[in-house]
């Protein structure tokens, strides 16, 4: 009955099971998630190697002249090393990481979740998943504020496909806006930009083209980088000046390129 028991357990029938309960699903790129790891043990005592958790998002990839969704882990962080879960047995340990910088934030279609798992040898790998919320890193909303300052509104965000660009992750994040009312409505059709905050500071790739217009995936099909992609960079004591003073140099790099 035992080794019957531990085929079942091997396909996952009556195995261990893991469940993250986070404390806070509502966060910021950059913040801290907390809470629980809660390990069920099943028929069978079982031995694990990790107890792990992937940060995960999907991007759009195009691929035989159409659009595909592509899982993308954005960061693996492991939570706990070698032990035996005993069958029948309930285990509970804190856990405490940092949500990466680039991490993306959740609007529109754009799913961020944490995958947690048992890494359990020649047996199923039980998953957890559990979505955030994700608002932007500190550093990104200021220079959003700005560009809202300047009379622009957000239109549509999307995760492309993008590896030459992405900080080690195949993808960056598209924000693309509008300029509703204000001095650049008319010279320009859109406005797209890709943040890149870290702890001090901020880069941006903007596209301040007016050609873009009606170009889907601009920065993915075209990020051989020409003239009409900009590159800027705000250090944390120009951030910490606020979103007026950020304005006001958005606003000169706009009316040089565009």
């Amino acid at each position: 009955m035992s080794m019957f028991k531990k085929m079942l357990a091997s396909v996952g029938i009556g195995a261990a099971q893991v469940d993250m309960l986070i404390d806070d699903a509502e966060i910021h790129a950059g913040d801290r998630l907390t809470g629980i790891v809660r390990i069920q043990g099943g028929r069978v005592s079982q031995n694990v190697d990790d107890v792990y958790a992937y940060v995960m998002t999907k991007y759009r990839k195009e691929q035989n002249d159409s659009h595909v969704e592509v899982e993308a882990p954005i960061a693996k962080i492991l939570l706990a090393g070698k032990f035996t879960v005993e069958a029948g047995q309930t285990y509970e340990f804190p856990f405490s990481f940092e949500l990466p910088d680039m991490t993306p934030v959740t609007i529109g279609r754009t799913p961020v979740w944490i995958q947690t798992g048992l890494d359990i040898k020649e047996a199923f790998d039980p998953k957890d998943q559990d979505y955030l919320n994700v608002s932007p890193h500190p550093h990104a909303q200021i220079v959003w504020e700005a560009v809202e300052q300047l009379g622009f509104r957000l239109r549509e965000v999307t995760c492309e496909y993008a590896p030459a660009h992405g900080r080690g992750l195949p993808f960056v994040q598209e924000f693309e806006f509008a300029p509703a009312a204000s001095e650049f409505r008319g010279r320009l059709d859109e406005l797209e930009v890709i943040f890149f905050p870290s702890e001090d500071g901020i880069e941006l790739l903007l596209q301040i083209d007016r050609r873009a217009r009606g170009l889907s995936g601009l920065f993915s099909e075209a990020l051989e980088l020409d003239e009409s992609f900009v590159r800027c960079r705000f250090s944390r004591s120009d951030l910490g000046r606020g979103a007026s003073a950020v304005a006001q140099e958005l606003a000169g790099i706009i009316r040089r390129y565009s």
